[in-house]
């Protein structure tokens, strides 16, 4: 197992080098510069903008110069908060992330294991087919039209927890982070349901099942003794991307709620032309995803060991 986790973190290396190198040429071939909206200032004072920063040098040695920082993880000051610097914003706002996904990731296990652990244990009934249709609505449903109908029914209507901003609300039963992840977590517990579902018929229908049942074993043992643990590997397999989808995913959500987390500095680094900040949180959220991947890919072999081969 340690050969396979040391090969997938040198994989790291030119995962991140060719998302890097995509990323600088991308946002670079894009028409105009993180200046050019600025109405009351002079092309003078443009152009000592761009020498200050760097942006008149050929694009090479800007390229060379952008490798350098990430090597020393130093992406130097943010065009649009000056007296930040791109490792303080990352600091700052990715924990915000970081609470809404983890809370998703657990709403989503918690909802959608039950969900599909209760549909395979009742196989063509009713208890399969409505959490099964519930969950086929759920993927078909994005999150920035389930996020508005929540914060609708359940925010203005209910005034359970508020729908928009993050700090200073306390006048609502629920904190600011429970809508946002609520809308991501719903998401994602409708693969989850139908993943637990699929990988717990197929243990269902082992020998192994079949002979715990003839000698009399109760059927909640069987599920959580015997079924779980091979039943749930798809779900595991997908908690790598899961959680990276989720960190990601809140961009729309952060967005839709008005939430100061890393993925709605992102957005606005995209629109203001912050080179330093796409280019640090597109390696953080880089590094995030392949590691998510790697400890995935962890857990599935400590339960599987065929999976090692």
């Amino acid at each position: 197992m340690i050969k396979i986790i040391v090969g997938r973190l040198l994989q790291l290396i030119p995962v991140l080098w060719i998302l890097l190198t995509l990323t600088f040429f991308l946002s670079k071939a894009a028409p105009g510069g993180p200046f050019s909206a600025e109405r009351e200032a002079t092309p003078e004072v443009i152009q000592k903008l761009n020498e200050y920063y760097g942006l008149n040098k050929p694009l090479w040695q800007q390229y060379l110069r952008y490798i350098e920082k990430v090597a020393r993880l130093d992406f130097g000051p943010s065009y649009s908060y000056p007296t930040e610097s791109v490792n303080e914003v990352i600091l700052r706002a990715f924990p915000i992330s970081l609470q809404i996904g983890t809370l998703a990731l657990g709403i989503a296990l918690a909802v959608g294991v039950t969900a599909g652990t209760t549909a395979a244990v009742n196989k063509n009934k009713i208890l399969d087919y409505v959490p099964m249709s519930l969950a086929m609505a759920g993927i078909c449903i994005p999150t920035f039209v389930m996020g508005p109908l929540l914060a609708q029914f359940f925010g203005l209507t209910l005034k359970l927890a508020p729908v928009s901003g993050w700090y200073g609300l306390d006048y609502t039963p629920f904190p600011p982070v429970a809508m946002p992840a609520v809308t991501l977590g719903l998401f994602y517990a409708a693969y989850v349901a139908r993943l637990t579902r699929g990988g717990m018929l197929d243990v269902l229908n082992q020998d192994f099942i079949r002979t715990a049942r003839a000698k009399g074993v109760p059927g909640y043992q069987i599920i959580l003794k015997h079924a779980m643990r091979g039943g749930l590997l798809p779900v595991v397999s997908f908690l790598g991307p899961a959680f990276a989808g989720l960190i990601t995913g809140s961009f729309v959500v952060e967005k839709v709620f008005n939430v100061p987390g890393l993925g709605q500095e992102f957005i606005k680094s995209v629109f203001n032309r912050d080179y330093p900040l796409i280019f640090g949180t597109v390696v953080f959220y880089g590094a995030l995803i392949v590691f998510f991947n790697l400890v995935s890919d962890v857990l599935q072999m400590a339960m599987d060991p065929r999976s090692r081969r």
